[in-house]
């Protein structure tokens, strides 16, 4: 595959990040500090939600059906733009299998900077997060686009 240059150099997408992964998730005393101030659900089919922190959320629908609910994202860890975007939605659609759930389609979540980033460097990062998608059978039907300063992608995935 052939270099992705900007200004000249090689691009690297580590380098528009001030750190990369799940390395930049917020510590669990700070997340835990901010969701104790909020109320806390009450909705008995909510069965797990904020008390205690899980993967995903699950939220009973029926008797016999409950949907599993998650958001993953984070700035790149690696270079390889289609290699991020694997390693994001791979990372998302875990979170429905580690709570026993089996995901049904995914939503993409996406940050770049776009005075930056071509949009060849971030259609590779979506078609690497869609390849672990379609390998999965999992549709990406949609989801949300923004610019921004450093470069994030990821998944909102639900699943019964």
């Amino acid at each position: 595959m052939a270099e992705i240059m900007f200004d000249g150099k090689p691009l690297r997408l580590t380098e528009w990040t001030s750190c990369g992964g799940c390395a930049a998730k917020w510590g669990k005393d700070l997340l835990a500090g901010l969701v104790d101030e909020l109320p806390v659900s009450i909705d008995p089919a909510l069965l797990i939600g904020l008390a205690p922190f899980d993967d995903a959320a699950v939220y009973k629908v029926s008797d016999d059906i409950a949907l599993v609910s998650t958001t993953d994202f984070f700035p790149p860890l690696v270079d390889d733009p289609s290699d991020f975007g694997a390693i994001a939605a791979a990372n998302a659609c875990s979170d429905v299998y580690a709570m026993g759930g089996t995901p049904i389609f995914a939503l993409a979540l996406v940050g770049m900077p776009i005075n930056v980033l071509s949009t060849e460097v971030i259609g590779r990062i979506l078609q690497g997060g869609q390849s672990v998608c379609q390998a999965a059978c999992i549709p990406v039907a949609g989801g949300h686009s923004i610019d921004s300063v450093e470069p994030i992608y990821g998944l909102v995935v639900l699943g019964l």
